[in-house]
C-alpha cells in the first residue's frame, strides 16, 4: 500500500508526465505547420514516450493498491518558433522533469519505500537520457545555424527515430 502523501506524489507526476505529452504533441504542430516532417516525427515519438513515463507510473500506482486522481491538463505554452527555440524550450522542460522526479524520489525517500525508489530509479536514468538527445538536437541546430540546406538534411535524419515502448521498473 502506498503511503498517502507519495500517492499524492505519484498523482501529480502522472498530471506531469500527461502535460508534457500535450506539450510535445502542441510543438509536433509548429513543425508540421513548418513543413518539417522529421521534426514532427521526432516529436510524436516523444509524445509516445511522454505517454508511456504517464502510464507507467498511473500502472504502479494501482499495482500498489493506490488510487489515481487525475487533474486538468494545462495548456501547454511554447515560447518560440524556430526549431532552435523550440528546442530550447524543450531542454528546459526536460531539467525541470528531471527536477520533479528527483522531487518524487524524496518524497519515497521521505517515507521510507524502497519498492517506490527501485521502481523510480528507471524514470531517473530516463532524464539523464532525454536530456542528452535533447542536447544533442540543439547541438546540431546551433551547428546548423541559418542553413536552411543543412536543416532540410537534419529533418532527414529525425525522420528515423521510431518509439520503442520502454520496459520500466
Amino acid at each position: 500500500m502506498l503511503d498517502k502523501k507519495l500517492e499524492n506524489a505519484f498523482n501529480d507526476q502522472i498530471n506531469k508526465e500527461l502535460y508534457s505529452e500535450y506539450l510535445y504533441l502542441g510543438m509536433k504542430a509548429i513543425f508540421a505547420d513548418l513543413n518539417l516532417p522529421g521534426f514532427v516525427n521526432w516529436f510524436d515519438v516523444q509524445v509516445q514516450e511522454e505517454r508511456a513515463h504517464a502510464m507507467g507510473m498511473f500502472d504502479y500506482v494501482f499495482e500498489r493498491n493506490g488510487k489515481v486522481t487525475l487533474e486538468a491538463i494545462d495548456k501547454p505554452e511554447i515560447k518560440g518558433s524556430t526549431p532552435l527555440e523550440v528546442f530550447e524550450q524543450v531542454l528546459e522542460h526536460e531539467e525541470f522533469v528531471t527536477s520533479r522526479i528527483n522531487a518524487l524520489m524524496d518524497v519515497a525517500e521521505e517515507v521510507k519505500d524502497r519498492a517506490a525508489l527501485s521502481f523510480l530509479d528507471w524514470y531517473l536514468k530516463e532524464q539523464v537520457e532525454e536530456e542528452s538527445n535533447v542536447g544533442g538536437v540543439l547541438a546540431n541546430l546551433r551547428l546548423i545555424g541559418d542553413d536552411k540546406k543543412a536543416l532540410f538534411m537534419y529533418d532527414k535524419e529525425l525522420a528515423a527515430r521510431v518509439f520503442n515502448p520502454p520496459v520500466i521498473g
